[in-house]
């Protein structure tokens, strides 16, 4: 992929006073409000285990961070199957948030990341603000390896009657600006750094992302599965066997990159985590460009558990070519150099 001429640039502009003494390689260290990470890839909330899953196939502490699959404060069954669906550009997932509930992960999943060096993003969820609040403050006590909690408001696979809601329709806290910091506000007792992740079927998507920061978070994560369905022709029913899908890999690339761009052009100090898609170097690139300080890596996993690496490799390969030194000359780039094709 070429850059257009203004980014390339932008991105060389001082490439002639330190050709001479350029480092061997870029230096990819980022941070995510008060979280530093030597590297901007992760993987992403929900495809990768709640452990260390992914640790026979790669160095799960050369990533950036690990962010586990969402927990709730006790074990949570899921929804019943099928649960998995594949689609011309991606996947429906419908797992609904099964997991053993944070006391369980933290005694039996966390040891094993720990040991593996690994640093962790757990991610925690509720059907209120009461069970975000009992899962944050389960966390408050983790060791320190686990170095932000990423609050998930955004699962479209939950049926909200099970939280008071109407029966057969996902309940967003993210579909609303009050929810979502009444929300965010509740897992203070964490006592980390939070994330909100966040869903472009959150209505006004930088209103909620100013709102979630209004509630504590450092960070938003951009974005979530999108809302779903697929329905078998042969038999007229449902393919996933809960209230609804959530659409993930290919398909919602520029989906996110979309989202990532209008965030942090309209909140430019607001530190965004983008995430959609991603399967290799440039993807990760195309993120950072539109804004984002980090990146996860998720759907891709699922054809190649060694994707996250290989994203971080690809990222590197690409900074390297464009003469990149550090991170920072990357990040939200394309609002330096102007609207390009705008054609929205």
């Amino acid at each position: 992929m070429r850059a257009p001429p203004a980014l390339a640039a932008a991105l060389d502009r001082t490439a002639d006073l330190r050709a001479h003494r350029r480092a061997p390689g870029p230096d990819l260290a980022t941070r995510v409000g008060s979280v530093a990470l030597p590297n901007p890839v992760m993987t992403a909330s929900g495809t990768s285990g709640h452990g260390a899953e992914l640790g026979r196939y790669l160095d799960l502490s050369s990533l950036g961070a690990v962010v586990v699959k969402s927990l709730s404060a006790r074990p949570w069954p899921g929804n019943p199957g099928p649960r998995v669906h594949e689609t011309t550009a991606g996947m429906l997932n419908s797992v609904g948030l099964q997991g053993p509930g944070v006391e369980a992960w933290l005694a039996s999943d966390l040891p094993a990341l720990v040991a593996a060096g690994a640093r962790v993003v757990a991610s925690i969820w509720g059907h209120n603000v009461e069970d975000y609040a009992e899962a944050a403050a389960l966390l408050a006590d983790a060791p320190p390896e686990v170095v932000a909690v990423e609050v998930n408001l955004s699962c479209p696979n939950i049926d909200a009657s099970a939280g008071g809601g109407a029966p057969g329709r996902a309940r967003l806290f993210a579909s609303s600006e009050a929810a979502t910091t009444e929300a965010m506000e509740a897992t203070a007792a964490c006592g980390r750094p939070r994330w909100a992740k966040l869903s472009v079927g959150a209505g006004d998507l930088v209103a909620v992302a100013v709102a979630a920061r209004a509630g504590g978070a450092e960070a938003v994560t951009l974005i979530n599965t999108v809302p779903a369905l697929a329905i078998d022709p042969a038999t007229g029913r449902r393919r996933l066997g809960g209230p609804g899908g959530g659409l993930s890999g290919p398909a919602i690339h520029p989906v996110a990159v979309r989202a990532v761009h209008d965030v942090t052009a309209a909140v430019p100090d607001l530190p965004v985590v983008g995430v959609g898609g991603v399967a290799c170097g440039e993807d990760a690139a195309e993120l950072l460009l539109a804004g984002a300080v980090a990146v996860q890596v998720g759907t891709a996993t699922f054809a190649d558990p060694r994707a996250p690496a290989a994203v971080l490799a690809g990222l590197r390969a690409w900074a390297q070519r464009r003469g990149v030194r550090s991170l920072p000359e990357v990040v939200g780039a394309v609002h330096r150099v102007g609207r390009g094709g705008d054609h929205g």
